[in-house]
């Protein structure tokens, strides 16, 4: 058996080493979010990979890894708000005389960001809310109603690529996709949200 050219890191130089790199880490997470609780977390979650699944590596190989994890966590955090926005917005392009059920309001729509970057501290309460009431709706709707609006629009899949993914139509995925929209408008409204 061939032995390691570098010796496995210990807990108190994976310890220094995080140190050593948490403020530069921290202030790399905020030029990207622009937002310090966001960037903290990013880091935290970034040290905790690192440490997770990679502890056990040669220190020498610990600044490469962590600046990956690093980079991939700001991207992930980016993809999150992405969908948060889609939902949010695609929700609110859908209005109480619609009832077409073939339109899909992700065709004919256009994304704006509207990432939580400059956001009021209301204005993302808010939007957080909104949210929370969504995925909770999205429970309850019939599984392949489910299945096709989170392909669609947590997945980005086109139309094509959820129907194979789903096994039937591109029409079916239309009519379930409109389903799950009007449904789920139609229950935040019954809340007493108009998006």
């Amino acid at each position: 058996m061939k032995e390691r050219d570098s010796p496995l890191a210990s807990r108190t130089e994976l310890s220094e080493f995080l140190a050593s790199v948490e403020r530069r880490a921290f202030k790399q997470a905020c030029f990207a979010v622009r937002d310090e609780e966001h960037a903290l977390d990013i880091v935290q979650d970034s040290m905790m990979k690192l440490s997770e699944k990679y502890g056990d590596k040669p220190p020498a190989e610990f600044p490469m890894l962590f600046q990956r994890i690093l980079q991939n966590t700001i991207r992930d955090f980016y993809r999150r708000q992405k969908v948060r926005s889609i939902w949010t917005t695609l929700l609110s392009t859908l209005s109480i005389g619609r009832e077409n059920e073939e339109s899909d309001p992700l065709e004919s729509m256009a994304i704006e960001d509207h990432t939580s970057l400059g956001e009021t501290p209301y204005a993302q309460l808010n939007r957080d809310q909104v949210l929370e009431l969504i995925e909770e709706e999205l429970k309850k709707l019939p599984p392949r109603q489910r299945e096709a609006f989170l392909l669609r629009y947590w997945e980005e899949l086109d139309v094509a690529e959820t129907a194979a993914a789903m096994g039937c139509s591109q029409g079916s995925v239309k009519t379930h996709c409109s389903r799950a929209t009007h449904t789920l408008a139609a229950a935040l409204r019954s809340k007493g949200l108009e998006l």
